[in-house]
């Protein structure tokens, strides 16, 4: 009896073996390629489901919470920006003028050029007449200029720059963003030095001998008339009043993508981009998007 039972069990593995064989590698090929990646069936957080509440109105700094789901879901969207003219004016709010800054964004650079080719694509930015302001952006190099081409395949650092109350610049060179990636953006300035971050991690400072004296316009992916537009997609973008310390911005960088701002009180803005350029911070700066386009379907 025992030996029907055995020969009945090696027909059945010389049957279907082979089909099980193939199952198997092709469940471990999809694995690999992330069909199957947890976060692909995680519950995807949508648009405002996490957002501050001021109950005394926008700019004001007391009682201040955070309402909603704000457990660091994954967003269901992240903004699109095509490399030429996407864009989202944050219409120069006065409460976004400020003299100490942390502004921080999550990047995915699509290509290390936009449509011109330009050495610059700018994530994040504020600025005024072109002598003071900031703007967290990648570049080609450690130049402070953006003005030419570079060849297709030449990768871009991440770079911090600055405006002193005139026409000299400050920059601070971070390291190399990898394409195709979502990378953590930093940059801080306590009122003198300039600071960069990547990922969570300080890179470099520069001191900065003026005050930033910041009154310009304020944009997401550049502006359609600077010429620096960016090439990737880009989330969850906050600014604050306050120089973060090491600890604040790593904790931000570990929330990861669907992160939730800290330090409430010091915060003047903050876009998801989760299916929209509206600000959630309380404040009521919401943005005015360009031909921005909101995607589910992005890399994590």
């Amino acid at each position: 009896m025992r030996c029907k039972k055995s020969q009945s069990a090696m027909e059945y593995l010389m049957t279907y073996g082979w089909a099980i064989l193939i199952i198997a590698v092709v469940l471990g090929a999809l694995f690999q390629l992330g069909v199957f990646n947890s976060s692909s069936f995680s519950p995807r957080a949508p648009p405002g489901a996490c957002q501050v509440f001021r109950p005394s109105g926008p700019g004001t700094t007391t009682n201040i919470n955070l309402m909603g789901v704000c457990t660091g879901q994954l967003p269901q969207y992240v903004a699109g920006f095509d490399g030429q003219h996407s864009w989202v004016n944050l219409q120069n709010p006065a409460g976004l003028r400020v003299s100490y800054i942390t502004a921080t964004a999550w990047v995915y650079l699509n290509s290390y050029n936009n449509y011109n080719n330009a050495e610059c694509q700018e994530a994040v930015s504020q600025w005024g007449g072109g002598s003071n302001g900031w703007i967290l952006r990648a570049v080609n190099g450690g130049g402070d200029g953006c003005g030419g081409p570079i060849p297709p395949s030449t990768p871009v650092s991440s770079q911090v720059f600055a405006w002193g109350g005139g026409t000299t610049g400050y920059s601070c060179v971070v390291g190399i963003i990898p394409l195709k990636t979502w990378t953590f953006m930093t940059l801080t300035y306590d009122g003198s030095t300039l600071q960069g971050w990547l990922n969570g991690q300080s890179k470099c400072s520069t001191p900065v001998a003026s005050s930033l004296m910041i009154n310009g316009q304020s944009a997401i992916g550049s502006a359609a008339t600077a010429g620096d537009p960016f090439n990737g997609t880009i989330a969850n973008v906050q600014i604050y009043n306050v120089s973060l310390s090491a600890n604040q911005i790593q904790a931000l960088y570990l929330e990861g993508i669907g992160g939730a701002p800290m330090k409430l009180q010091n915060l003047v803005g903050w876009w998801p981009l989760n299916g929209n350029s509206n600000d959630y911070s309380g404040n009521n700066n919401n943005g005015v998007p360009t031909s921005l386009t909101f995607t589910s379907q992005y890399g994590k």
